[in-house]
This record gives C-alpha cells, sequence and structure tokens, in this order.
C-alpha cells in the first residue's frame, strides 16, 4: 500500500492498494468494484470485512470527496493478460459509471488486484491510527508480506515469518435460530421448494424431517402447502416458531479462527516479548443464534513498554477494531480481571490480544468498532484469558525462583574469593595455591546441585575471572 499527498494539497491524498491475489475476471471488474449494493445468496460463512463494501466505500468516499474516478488493474491467476477499468458509482442507478476500459499483454508474472483512488485525507491527524492498524495487521497475518509506504515516505515492512495460513471458512446453509423475518420473507420468495416442508430442509441446515415437521406443527401450518403461497399471518408464526424451536448448534464450518501458534507467531515477531501463549476455545453459539469462535493471546516482557493498564488488541473476524476500545466486551473482561491472583503486578509490560470469530459479529454501535456485552462471549473471553494467564502465572514463578536461585549461588560465589584466599593461608606451609581451593570450593557446590541450579552455577563461574573452567 502506499499513500502520496498531492505536493498542491496536502489534503488530498491517492491511495494505491496491490495484492497478488486470484484477481478479478475481466467482465466482473466493475460491478464487483463500483455496485455497492448486489443481492445476497442465502447462504452464510466468517467474512473478514466489517461491511461488505470494501473497495466499493472507497469508490463512494472517492466520489463524495474529490469527485475522482478509481482505476483499477486486475490480471486473474493463469491469465497473460493485464485488464483496466476507470469508473466510479452511479448512485441513483447502484450502477458503476465506467469512464475507459483497457488490456494489454502483462510481460510479468504477476496476478492480483491493485486498486488506485484519489481522496480527502488528514494523514498528520490519522498517522498514529493507521501505523496501528498496520501493525495490528501484522501479528494476525503473520503469513502475509505487508508494505505500507507512508505520506513522509517512509516504509514500514513487516515480513512474512510462516507458509502456513489458517483455514478458510465454509459457505453453509443459514441456521434457523439466527434467521430474521426479512430474510425469511425474501427466501419463500425466492424458494423453488414445492412444499412449505421441503422449504425448511433445503434451505436451512440442522433442520430434518422430524424437526420441520416439528416447527410446522407448532406454527399451525400444513406442511404441503407451497410456500410462496403463506399468508403475512402464516409467515409470522412460522418465524415465531422458528425462532422459539430447540435446533442443535449452528455448525462451526463457516469460522476460521487464527489459530494458537499463528497468533503467538504474529505477537512474538511484532512485539518481540519474552513470554508468549495463545488460547483458541471451542465453537459456541451466542443468543443471536450465530456461531463464534474466541482467542486470547497473552505477550508480555521483553521488548514490551510497562503500563499501568494491559495493551488490549481487539480484533474482529481478523480485523483490528482500533476505536471506541472502553465500549467493548473484551474492554469489560480485560478491566475485571484479577490479575494479581496470575502474578501481575502494574505498571507491567502486559498485552492482552482478544479474537472474536462469527458468522455475525454482535456490533454494539452501527460504527462496527465495539463487539456488544453477550453473556456467551462475555464467559468464553474470561475463559480464555484464564487458561493463558494461568500459563503466564506458570512463566511468572518459573522465573521468580530462577531468580532467588541465581541471587543465592551469586552470593555464595561473591565470598569464595576471600574464603579460598584465607584457607590458602591457613594451608601456606603445605604448597595449596588460593585457584586450587577455588576449584575445590566450587567443585563440592557443583556436587550438591543439579538440573537448573547446575546451570546457573555454571554460567556465574565464568564470570569468576580467576577461575579456569576445566
Amino acid at each position: 500500500m502506499i499513500v502520496e499527498t498531492d505536493p498542491k494539497d496536502k489534503s488530498i491524498c491517492t491511495v494505491t492498494v496491490e495484492d497478488n491475489g486470484i484477481g478479478i475476471p475481466p467482465q466482473k471488474m466493475a460491478e464487483a468494484l463500483g455496485k455497492p449494493l448486489v443481492t445476497s445468496k442465502f447462504k452464510i460463512k466468517q467474512s473478514r470485512g466489517q461491511f461488505g463494501l470494501g473497495a466499493k466505500a472507497v469508490t463512494v468516499y472517492a466520489l463524495s470527496t474529490t469527485g475522482s474516478p478509481v482505476e483499477a488493474y486486475s490480471s486473474p491467476i493463469d491469465s497473460t493478460r493485464m485488464y483496466y477499468v476507470k469508473f466510479s458509482i452511479d448512485l441513483s442507478s447502484n450502477e458503476p459509471a465506467i469512464y475507459a476500459l483497457g488490456s494489454w499483454k502483462l510481460d510479468l508474472d504477476w496476478h492480483g488486484t491493485r486498486i488506485r483512488a484519489r481522496i480527502r485525507c488528514n494523514w498528520p491527524y490519522i498517522r498514529s491510527r493507521v501505523l496501528k492498524y498496520f501493525k495490528m495487521l501484522a501479528i494476525v497475518t503473520p503469513y502475509a508480506d505487508i508494505l505500507f509506504i507512508d505520506p513522509d515516505g517512509k516504509i514500514h515492512h513487516y515480513p512474512r515469518i510462516v507458509d502456513e495460513m489458517p483455514r478458510p471458512p465454509k459457505e453453509v446453509k443459514p441456521h434457523p435460530a439466527s434467521i430474521e423475518k426479512g430474510e425469511l420473507q425474501m427466501m419463500l420468495k425466492q424458494t423453488t421448494a414445492p412444499t412449505i416442508k421441503d422449504f425448511l430442509i433445503t434451505t436451512f441446515q440442522r433442520v430434518g424431517e422430524k424437526s420441520a415437521m416439528n416447527v410446522l406443527r407448532k406454527a399451525g401450518i400444513d406442511p404441503n402447502k407451497n410456500p410462496k403461497q403463506l399468508t403475512d399471518e402464516e409467515v409470522e408464526r412460522l418465524y415465531r416458531a422458528l425462532r422459539s424451536y430447540r435446533f442443535p448448534a449452528p455448525s462451526a464450518e463457516a469460522l476460521a479462527p487464527i489459530g494458537a501458534k499463528l497468533i503467538e507467531e504474529g505477537l512474538r515477531a511484532i512485539l518481540k516479548p519474552e513470554f508468549v501463549t495463545a488460547v483458541t476455545r471451542k465453537p459456541r453459539m451466542h443468543s443471536g443464534g450465530h456461531p463464534f469462535i474466541v482467542e486470547v493471546g497473552i505477550a508480555y516482557g521483553g521488548a514490551i513498554e510497562p503500563t499501568e493498564t494491559p495493551q488490549l488488541l481487539r480484533y474482529a473476524n481478523r480485523i483490528p477494531l482500533i476505536y471506541d476500545e472502553k465500549s467493548d466486551v473484551a474492554w469489560k473482561v480485560v478491566e475485571e480481571f484479577n490479575w494479581q491472583n496470575y502474578g501481575v503486578k502494574f505498571p507491567a509490560p502486559l498485552v492482552v490480544l482478544t479474537h472474536i470469530c462469527s458468522t455475525k459479529i454482535p456490533w454494539k454501535v452501527g460504527s462496527k468498532e465495539a463487539v456488544a456485552e453477550k453473556e456467551e462471549i462475555k464467559e468464553e473471553l474470561h475463559l480464555a484469558l484464564q487458561e493463558a494467564a494461568r500459563r503466564l502465572r506458570r512463566y511468572l514463578q518459573e522465573k521468580r525462583k530462577e531468580e532467588e536461585i541465581r541471587e543465592k549461588i551469586s552470593t555464595f560465589l561473591r565470598y569464595i574469593p576471600e574464603v579460598a584466599d584465607s584457607i590458602a593461608t591457613i594451608l601456606g606451609g603445605n604448597g595449596v595455591s588460593v585457584e586450587e581451593v577455588q576449584k575445590l570450593l566450587i567443585n563440592a557446590l557443583r556436587r550438591r546441585v543439579q538440573g537448573k541450579e547446575l546451570k546457573i552455577l555454571e554460567e556465574q563461574v565464568k564470570n569468576l575471572s580467576k577461575i579456569k573452567i576445566e
């Protein structure tokens, strides 16, 4: 990603973003990037974005702030050509307005998409937020190579550190407990199922012959009725029956957590801590009827600066959340957590990462920067944090024990030269040197310690310049 300010107007930026993904088919470029509102297939899966707009939002923002069209270049995998479109959006018709099209032979071995937009921005004001975003992004995508050149010309590079990627989410049918009434009405209009019973079985997951009949009996609807012929009252009864019936929990195949291993790798590479751990919880369903998975990572010490409270890094569906931190359920959990029980005394060099993935994140407000305080999610966050904190406590206990051993051995060794000198003086007539007495004393100590204590002893013996280690 490259951001350049206009030399004549510093409030105008040209933003260029490029990836090496699968590319966009040329016949789909204008629609994919310049048509915000498209109908949805009735399938669900965890979506990485927050609004489902992506580049389309950039196109609208460019249009509203500078009036400039957006340029896009793309080359699909296995294609030998580069395709180009210059476009904007006709908001009155929700259709892309195309200014130019192009295509030429590709000389490079490259595939992916490049988008360039001219927007209004205030770089000095947003600099810290943007840099934090990229840093947070690098932590949860250690498999990506991220390069950002800011308007000041500074290069921010986060190289790929692992080759492993998380499993992508699978597309699944919606769960009946998660459906909204408007969605149900649209499904009924578009279905090709001959009966309402067939509609339930083929449209939703976790619905079989028996559960479909039970729901229809509860709603007072003939199972053989054509789903397109349901009255408004019947649709209402069906909706209430679906929401109240106890179906099995939704499939977790639609979810793709980051994974504890990748979280640990990312935290270790970017934050340079002395201790790192991560926990991925099992799938659960929140009250909205959607599956979710919670992940928590802890990084401690090393290059992390001590602070009066834990430094919180929040993510939802792998997207860094920058704003409204104290409104988020993760903040509530971390703030209420009894860190003293786990050996952490503030100020402390402590970073806590939380990640919530779901087919539908329960946002607190429309800005989608804070996750609502759903009891199930709060409970899972607390349990994951407890497990990670227990590991941190064990590490801190071992560290303190090691420091005590080190101090004990250091105290003993500190007096060895003086004691050896005194013994050598007493035995002076017998031809015994100070160095020989020191060796005897240290060897006597070696016989009394083992394991970690012996390792620490050998490290400290090397610091005694008068001792020749054999």
